[in-house]
């Protein structure tokens, strides 16, 4: 594992998105970094992962990406697939991040599953931060009470002690990329954090981006297929 911080931006809000539920937390961040003046200032490399980099438009996509944007002082983590059973490992490089930067507070976006959704979706919240928890309950927001949180963002939640940290969840029934609750997601951090970032294009622009989404994640996943096939083929 190594972290390549090019910058080291002093008491930033962490924003962190990975891939869960209808890959609203990637689609969440994604956003931000396109629509707010964002710049790479870092990047991690696990050597756990396949050595394999999606290309996009003629841009390496970087497996997992630190992104600055300066005007809010937000450092952006985020990824567009995690390996399973690397999350603890993630969430490890995330606090040390955190801890390297003095952060003020990790936001984590995510997702829950609900099969029942009737028209738009909800948001939920959870914060180890009684302050937070009023700004939330002020937005008419309730707790989350009851789901599984699966991930990075529940390693997180397990692992932070004393750093603040804040959950925005949005309902999905899909495992698709859902760029509805993602807007949701956007809608209620732009209240939080003052972001003046309008939610709507978003949605105007869903099917581009769960498009793009769809494209690298099958690309990733046919490379994966190859590169086990290639390993058989020396075994066999």
């Amino acid at each position: 594992m190594k972290i390549k911080l090019i910058k080291k931006p002093k008491k930033p809000v962490i924003i962190e998105g990975f891939p869960g539920f209808g890959l609203v937390g990637t689609i969440a961040c994604e956003f931000l970094i396109d629509h707010l003046n964002t710049e790479l200032i870092g990047k991690v490399l696990l050597e756990e992962e396949p050595a394999m980099v999606a290309i996009h438009k003629g841009k390496i996509i970087e497996p997992l990406s630190i992104s600055y944007n300066k005007k809010y002082n937000l450092v952006i983590i985020h990824s567009l697939t995690v390996k399973p059973g690397l999350e603890w490992k993630i969430s490890d490089i995330i606090i040390a991040i955190a801890k390297e930067l003095n952060t003020k507070e990790i936001i984590s976006l995510e997702s829950v599953s609900s099969p029942d959704i009737m028209g738009k979706p909800k948001i939920f919240y959870y914060s180890n931060d009684e302050k937070k928890e009023k700004i939330f309950r002020s937005f008419g927001l309730n707790p989350l009470k009851e789901g599984i949180i699966m991930g990075v963002s529940s390693a997180l939640l397990l692992k932070v002690d004393k750093i603040p940290m804040s959950c925005i969840f949005a309902e999905t029934h899909t495992t698709l990329p859902d760029s509805k609750a993602a807007a949701e997601i956007i809608k209620i951090l732009d209240k939080y954090l003052n972001l003046k970032v309008d939610y709507k294009p978003l949605l105007e622009t869903a099917k581009q981006f769960e498009d793009k989404l769809k494209e690298l994640l099958q690309q990733s996943k046919t490379s994966i297929e190859n590169r086990e096939k290639k390993a058989l083929s020396y075994v066999g």
